[in-house]
């Protein structure tokens, strides 16, 4: 079976009201979104996906796009794009993360990827779950919800007997605010 991942990056960051979608604002040099494919890339799937939506992202080469055209909607329409790529490529799991969050290790993408089975599987960041990565087992797939705004949180509060949590290095900080932006800005590079 195929190692998947996918990095959900289709929602239109209503609260950053800095001049440019927030996925695209620089941090370090680089757009906020590529530090996050960076570090997924360098985890080593078999096959990795990005969720696109609200703004175009210029891919690199062997990364594959599902673009989410009612991204408006909620990430639950993103997770679904997500699922059926997996599907598609005949993955039993498959690892997510989002657009947003820079500050997800390589490490972390490994670690949850290669925990033991479990129904779900979330990194936690000193002591606090992140969710993020967080890897979903096909068998919950049909179970996750199909509108609004959630991803796997509300399987997790149904079902926590299901969830492994994984420590991880990093942050599951992510970019809502230009404040977010200006905050990681001056904390330095050490964290991307």
């Amino acid at each position: 079976m195929p190692t998947v991942a996918a990095l959900l990056a289709a929602g239109g960051g209503s609260r950053f009201t800095g001049p440019t979608h927030k996925l695209l604002a620089p941090l370090h040099g680089r757009p906020v979104w590529q530090h996050a494919l960076e570090h997924l890339l360098s985890a080593g799937f078999d096959r990795v996906v990005v969720v696109t939506g609200a703004v175009p992202l210029p891919l690199p080469p062997g990364v594959d796009e599902r673009h989410n055209a009612q991204w408006q909607l909620g990430q639950a329409g993103s997770l679904r794009a997500a699922l059926d790529y997996a599907d598609e490529v005949g993955a039993d799991s498959v690892t997510v993360g989002l657009a947003d969050q820079p500050f997800v290790t390589s490490s972390s993408w490994t670690a949850v990827r290669d925990a033991p089975d479990h129904p779900i599987v979330v990194a936690d960041y000193d002591g606090v779950t992140g969710p993020h990565p967080i890897r979903l087992a096909r068998s919950v797939w049909p179970l996750l919800p199909r509108e609004g705004d959630e991803g796997g949180r509300s399987l997790i509060r149904l079902h926590p007997e299901w969830v492994y949590h994984v420590p991880c290095l990093g942050s599951a900080a992510d970019i809502d605010t230009p404040e977010d932006l200006e905050r990681w800005k001056k904390i330095g590079r050490a964290h991307v």
